[in-house]
């Protein structure tokens, strides 16, 4: 294969998936992103990190995320590996906090790695290896898309794994305002997924499944309808046990009728305002609970993951 020496510029967003009921379905792009430049070298490699967790990645090698999707970018694109790979992330998406820093990094690396080897930056065709990669689609689908993205895998294929996703993507209501209450520490994703039963009762599963349609429609137009539509019974409650001050948080924001759900796995919250008054009471409730959580008023990102030649001169 004939490489594009030129360098690239990677884009991509944080993401807040679940949003409540919709369990490993529903994904919301968010205005918070890493940005990785990337290039072909005539031999070895080369990784620079600054940013967001940054010391525990920036010795990685090979094992680094973004170094590993693209190297199992080139590999489905057929062409074999570049001579050399030097690549550059500044990361702002905090690490195993809810907010996609996995995903963010495995599409940078297939975005990256699809432009190198002259292959376009099309959703749909980077999908299926990015769900691969991370195991579920629910952060990867929104990461590459933007807006509000609805991911799923056909019948037959083993969930969360099996490559094939697909998904669709949905315009949010403008007049809604998500605002990420970041978590000072970290909770393993591997944690909070261990702590899910294999089973529920029906009546919960029948009542998150309206649930779940329901909160496309408020999403999509009818945001009065947030905090009924945001009401979660299959994952929230039985992951509390790993995150008691993110399950305390969110009860309080709901009691004062903000629509507040566990972003991701956790340990951080998302809060889907109408109003930018609603962002007074956020902070006044998160101050009272003695913790330091970041509170991050964001906007909706409409664009996912973008490819642009070159680097920025700001770099």
């Amino acid at each position: 294969m004939r490489w594009d020496e030129a360098p690239v510029f990677v884009r991509v967003p944080a993401t807040s998936a679940n949003l409540g009921p919709g369990f490993d379905a529903l994904g919301l792009a968010l205005s918070l992103h890493d940005d990785v430049a990337a290039r072909v070298t005539p031999t070895g490699l080369s990784i620079e990190v600054s940013g967001e967790g940054a010391a525990d990645v920036a010795d990685a090698g090979e094992k680094h995320l973004v170094v590993r999707a693209m190297r199992a970018a080139f590999d489905s694109l057929g062409g074999g590996q570049p001579p050399g790979i030097a690549v550059r992330c500044v990361n702002r998406i905090p690490h195993a906090r809810g907010l996609g820093s996995s995903a963010a990094a495995i599409v940078a690396g297939v975005l990256a790695a699809r432009a190198l080897a002259g292959a376009g930056p099309v959703p749909g065709d980077a999908l299926p290896l990015a769900n691969e990669l991370e195991g579920h689609p629910d952060n990867v689908a929104p990461c590459l898309y933007g807006g509000l993205t609805i991911a799923w895998l056909p019948r037959g294929n083993p969930f969360p794994r099996g490559g094939a996703a697909r998904a669709v993507r949905l315009e949010p209501d403008e007049r809604i305002t998500p605002v990420a209450v970041i978590a000072p520490a970290p909770v393993s994703t591997e944690v909070a997924r261990g702590l899910l039963p294999g089973q529920v009762p029906h009546s919960d599963a029948a009542r998150n499944a309206g649930r779940a349609a329901l909160l496309v429609a408020a999403l999509t137009g009818r945001p009065e309808a947030l905090l009924d539509a945001t009401e979660d019974l299959l994952h929230q409650d039985y992951r509390a046990p790993a995150m008691p001050a993110t399950h305390d948080l969110v009860g309080r924001l709901r009691e004062a009728g903000l629509p507040a759900v566990v972003s991701g796995a956790g340990p951080s919250v998302l809060v889907l305002l109408t109003s930018r008054h609603g962002l007074q009471t956020v902070d006044s409730i998160v101050e009272e609970t003695g913790i330091q959580w970041r509170v991050s008023p964001l906007d909706i990102e409409r664009q996912g993951g973008s490819v642009a030649p070159g680097v920025p001169s700001a770099w």
